[in-house]
């Protein structure tokens, strides 16, 4: 177990725009930073990170919270994991003891894939440089390549033995599960035999965004025709092919600082680049190209640059792999190599400035690239160059910007010297082709729609739980602004110099959580919501035991049901920057600005509320036969009314004070 001291000591460095800006782009917005959803499909951000709250909140998702939740939420570490990313960042040493027999059985089966691969990751690489047969065959294949001693350390480079089951045995022998070794793919069960997977192959570990091992490449180094030369882990719970990108782990933090992401083919491509100095650079790990692999890109950079051989195989690839990042509305590239040459090769007889500037010089917008790779099989032929403009229009109909649309039917217009109206119209003609087959799908969707709200037509309409929104408005004031000391006006009975009972307006400073506990005990009220009740009673203790209150350390202390509610509650303020309004000239007044009105309105109208719904409980005696106390109830009925006529007074005086 991680101690105590340990999990406050990494709370209280750990700061969440800088370990959330390692999986998202994020941009300033006021006070806070925004980005795209990492954890959903969108175009606009709606994910909005708050440095002063030291929380985070995807209002596209509903998710939200601390630091560690977000790596438990996006990375699926358990919450000791998470502490442990958390230390190892920031340079902090842990505190803990053994794990316990008892505990290792209870980790579920993901966790048991990922503490499987990694162990894989530490005994390939200590096979390659501890054994002969590692030195002698694996490590010199990486060194032919020119890789440094550095960069195999880095990328976690490994060897396989060329034995049936040299790794299998050395697992069980360490107390793996065959289970988990048969279900990450290592190794393979057959009729009671066990052999491992990668037997004799050079082993590239491939990690997920956060660096953990999600499964392996292997490329073998015999001239066995019968075998793959390269070979993948197969699917798992924990790797899929289509969402992973090689070297991603590596490239994160280039690619966000570069505005730019090269894609190539193949490990040693990334590998290569990587040493020599272009850092952001990633490949699909031997799949063609997919559209959650671009999201992963996505949310690091609007930029793609596409890093393809000369040969056709590889350009054709590249075309298709153009089509569908157009479509994600990002902006691509692509760069060609002379023949003969990929980028691992081209890399390794390169200066870095050399490579940087070659980079730079031949990388070309994806029409002009289209143009010139197609125009060579067009030729002097009509038919296919009217077959090579209608495919370019319709990279073109992919791209959801209306404006990056026309400025690239220019362009084709240019370069294939063709009116610009009848690019245009064809560019129509696809669009609404797309919006005529979108509509289809959307009306078979409403159909399928109208069916269920058809028999449910009889279903009444959810109201309004307004206690509910009251109460939850008392916890945010809470949250928010509990420990802030403002001016609350009082009004008191009085008598005046004839004897008469007047209003006394007094105003008293004191604590916001103060004027809450003190106006709820004075009306003998408890939160009627058991979530919020607890976490009511939770804050006030917290506030009169604690003279500086700690967001983060408040959060540490619930348990996850509440800390998403606290959460949401928290960033509902947040949600409104996601707008942009002072771009627009509209300026939004947060509730800070008149704290005491705000308390003062919600406690007024939780009090309204409670008296309407005692003058209907009374009501409610009248529908079934008169009762016998009936000019008593009339008159508490009367007076209940009175009370609401005095506090709508009180909210108009509230109103007119602070506005």
């Amino acid at each position: 177990m991680i101690s105590r001291e340990t999990i406050d000591r990494v709370f209280e460095t750990a700061r969440v725009e800088e370990v959330i800006g390692d999986f998202v782009q994020l941009k300033r917005a006021g006070s806070n930073f925004k980005g795209l959803s990492p954890f959903s499909d969108e175009r606009s951000p709606s994910f909005m990170v708050s440095p002063v709250k030291q929380i985070w909140k995807d209002f596209s998702s509903g998710k939200g919270g601390s630091v560690v939740t977000f790596l438990m939420e996006h990375e699926h570490f358990t919450y000791p994991e998470a502490i442990r990313y958390l230390a190892k960042k920031y340079n902090i040493e842990i505190e803990e003891t053994e794990q316990s027999q008892e505990d290792k059985l209870e980790a579920n089966e993901k966790e048991s894939l990922y503490l499987v691969s990694e162990f894989a990751k530490s005994y390939f690489h200590d096979t390659l440089l501890h054994t002969e047969e590692g030195k002698a065959i694996g490590l010199t294949y990486f060194k032919e390549r020119g890789f440094t001693n550095e960069t195999i350390a880095k990328f976690g480079l490994g060897y396989s033995p060329e034995t049936w089951d040299a790794f299998t045995t050395e697992a069980l022998a360490k107390g793996y599960q065959l289970e988990f070794l048969e279900k990450t793919g290592l190794t393979i069960v057959k009729d009671d035999k066990k052999f491992d997977r990668f037997k004799g192959r050079v082993m590239f570990p491939i990690q997920s965004l956060s660096g953990r091992v999600l499964g392996f490449g292997g490329r073998i180094l015999t001239n066995d025709k019968k075998a793959a030369k390269y070979l993948n882990s197969p699917e798992s719970d924990i790797y899929h092919k289509s969402k992973v990108l090689y070297g991603i782990f590596h490239a994160k933090q280039a690619i966000a600082k570069q505005n730019n992401c090269y894609l190539v083919e193949g490990y040693t491509d990334v590998i290569q680049l990587h040493q020599a100095g272009i850092e952001n650079v990633v490949a699909s790990s031997g799949t063609a190209l997919t559209p959650d692999q671009i999201r992963l890109i996505n949310r690091l950079t609007k930029n793609i640059t596409v890093l393809f051989d000369g040969d056709a195989a590889g350009l054709r690839a590249s075309i298709r792999g153009i089509d569908l990042i157009l479509e994600e509305g990002m902006n691509v590239k692509v760069c060609t190599f002379p023949d003969g040459d990929d980028p691992d090769s081209f890399a390794r007889k390169n200066s870095f400035e050399d490579l940087v500037l070659y980079l730079e010089s031949n990388a070309k917008d994806f029409i002009q690239f289209k143009a010139s790779l197609l125009m060579n099989e067009a030729q002097n032929d009509p038919i296919k160059k009217a077959d090579l403009i209608r495919d370019m229009v319709v990279s073109i109909s992919k791209i959801p910007d209306r404006i990056k649309r026309e400025i690239y039917i220019q362009e084709t217009a240019r370069i294939m010297d063709i009116s610009e109206q009848v690019l245009l119209n064809t560019l129509a003609q696809l669009v609404q082709k797309d919006i005529t087959e979108a509509g289809k799908k959307l009306k078979q969707e409403q159909q399928k729609a109208f069916e269920v709200v058809k028999s449910e037509v009889h279903t009444p309409q959810e109201k309004i739980d307004i206690i509910y929104e009251l109460e939850r408005k008392i916890i945010e004031i809470l949250l928010l602004y509990g420990s802030l000391e403002a001016d609350f006006d009082d009004y008191i009975l009085k008598a005046n110099e004839e004897g008469e009972m007047i209003e006394e307006k007094e105003t008293r400073t004191v604590k916001v959580f103060q004027r809450i506990f003190l106006s709820l005990q004075e009306d003998e009220v408890e939160l009627a919501n058991p979530v919020f009740y607890q976490i009511y009673t939770d804050l006030i203790n917290y506030y009169n035991q604690t003279e500086a209150f700690s967001i983060e350390q408040y959060l540490m202390q619930l348990s996850p049901e509440h800390a998403q509610i606290v959460t949401d509650i928290l960033m509902s303020e947040e949600k409104e920057l996601l707008h942009n309004w002072e771009a627009k000239h509209i300026y939004v007044k947060t509730k800070s600005h008149n704290v005491s009105q705000y308390v003062s309105e919600i406690i007024i109208s939780l009090r309204e509320y409670l008296i309407n719904r005692l003058i209907s409980d009374l009501m409610q005696q009248f529908n079934s036969e008169i009762p016998d106390d009936l000019e008593e109830i009339k008159t508490t009925i009367n007076d209940y009314n009175k009370l609401k006529v005095s506090l709508t007074n009180k909210i108009g005086r509230i109103r007119s004070t602070y506005l």
